[in-house]
């Protein structure tokens, strides 16, 4: 762990950011499958432009899922629902184009009396967690969710009347011996009317948005930027067309840790790029929170069709309080990474997955998001026979107690 002061920065987006928009298209069409037919087989994805949305992929179900609503549904709950942001629920066009899946993948997934369930496609997905907040996530894509929550919040309860559904934040946060200290810079895109000044736009998002949620890490040598160029109008989808699967790293850990590539929304769990992230998320965070190390990324790699990962890698970043080689054996002995395993574990055929979509898949305080739960933590530590329960700090005042390996703080 570095003892020297660095900065790290981290970005999100709003739910109507035109990828994430996608992205929640994707995810209610997987829901809306789970509905009715929780083996429906999803491969989904979505490209919205100006007046236009396009969803095509592959799906294998017994459900009748009417594409029209959903696309209509989720953008009107969004708050794509006036003309004049040049992208209404109600007069945009759909195409569909969604046909079944390749039965030679199908083959190689699913499950008969022969044959376990295996991996829906090859490649390498990670999970990483860390404690320096509570959510077990590092603080700069905590904020920057948050930030991006916040000015949905505004948005819609009309304390700020005149935003619009788009919107980015990103967060720079100086880290001094490996641990968050301070708020360097706050950038914020905020989609605005257009009779709005910019001055009075970055005041209010200053006072309604960004230091409600940063108080506790910003000082007055904070940097600030809100529309930096000026005006913010024109946004969405007329102003940027937007993809499924575009914003992995805001998915994800905001940049810390490593990436396998797969995105998530759109995909059903038989999918591990989805279902195995999840489960890798899940182990780190429990890893942490038992405390065998401050930090944990694990690496987990399979074959198409085949149920065993081919390869699974800890790395504990130099934090670990018992050597790695005793931490990966307590995580093959305690958790499963087979397909079929994952779902059953972490109860993945559920219609959850819209709300995944949109603010992040990890660091969530909502009991459907299974993969947060800490619930191997206490078998971790007892068989690793370390006696303390793991400290993870709730808010900046015990982030600044917490000893670093170096004895720093």
């Amino acid at each position: 762990m570095s003892s020297k002061k660095y900065l790290f920065t981290s970005e999100s987006v709003t739910e109507g950011h035109p990828d994430k928009v996608c992205d929640q298209i994707s995810d209610a069409f997987l829901d809306a499958v789970y509905s009715t037919d929780v083996n429906g087989r999803v491969a989904v994805e979505t490209m919205v432009t100006t007046g236009l949305v396009i969803v095509a992929g592959e799906v294998t179900t017994d459900a009748y899922v009417e594409v029209q609503d959903i696309v209509r549904n989720t953008l009107k709950d969004i708050g794509y629902d006036k003309p004049e942001y040049g992208f209404n629920y109600c007069d945009v066009a759909v195409l569909n184009s969604i046909h079944s899946q390749s039965p030679d993948i199908s083959q190689g997934v699913t499950e008969t009396e022969n044959r376990e369930q295996g991996a829906g496609d090859q490649g390498m997905m990670f999970g990483y967690a860390s404690n320096e907040t509570k959510e077990m996530m590092p603080l700069p894509i905590v904020l920057a969710h948050k930030l991006c929550m916040k000015l949905s919040e505004v948005r819609k309860n009309k304390t700020l009347d005149y935003l619009r559904p788009d919107g980015k934040s990103q967060v720079t946060v100086e880290y001094n011996n490996g641990f968050p200290a301070k708020v360097k810079t706050v950038v914020i895109a905020a989609q605005h009317d257009k009779d709005i000044s910019a001055e009075k736009v970055k005041q209010d998002v200053i006072e309604k948005v960004i230091k409600p949620i940063c108080r506790d890490y910003i000082d007055e040598e904070t940097n600030y930027h809100v529309n930096s160029t000026g005006r913010f109008v024109i946004g969405g989808p007329p102003a940027d067309t937007g993809l499924t699967g575009r914003k992995i790293i805001v998915d994800t850990y905001g940049g810390h840790g490593s990436h396998g590539g797969g995105c998530f929304s759109g995909k059903d769990p038989s999918k591990v790029d989805r279902s195995a992230s999840y489960m890798a998320r899940y182990v780190a965070k429990n890893v942490v929170a038992a405390g065998l190390s401050d930090k944990c990324e694990i690496q987990v790699a399979y074959s198409i069709g085949v149920a065993e990962p081919v390869s699974i890698l800890i790395n504990t970043f130099g934090t670990n309080k018992i050597p790695e080689e005793k931490i990966e054996e307590l995580v093959r002995n305690n958790f499963s990474f087979k397909p079929a395993n994952i779902i059953k574990k972490l109860d993945l055929r559920r219609p959850i997955y819209r709300k995944t979509a949109a603010y992040g898949h990890f660091g969530r305080d909502d009991p459907d998001f299974t993969w947060e739960k800490t619930d191997k933590a206490e078998t971790l530590r007892k068989e690793a026979g370390l006696e303390e329960k793991a400290k993870i700090p709730a808010d900046k005042e015990e982030l600044e107690k917490t000893p670093t390996p170096n004895g720093g703080v």
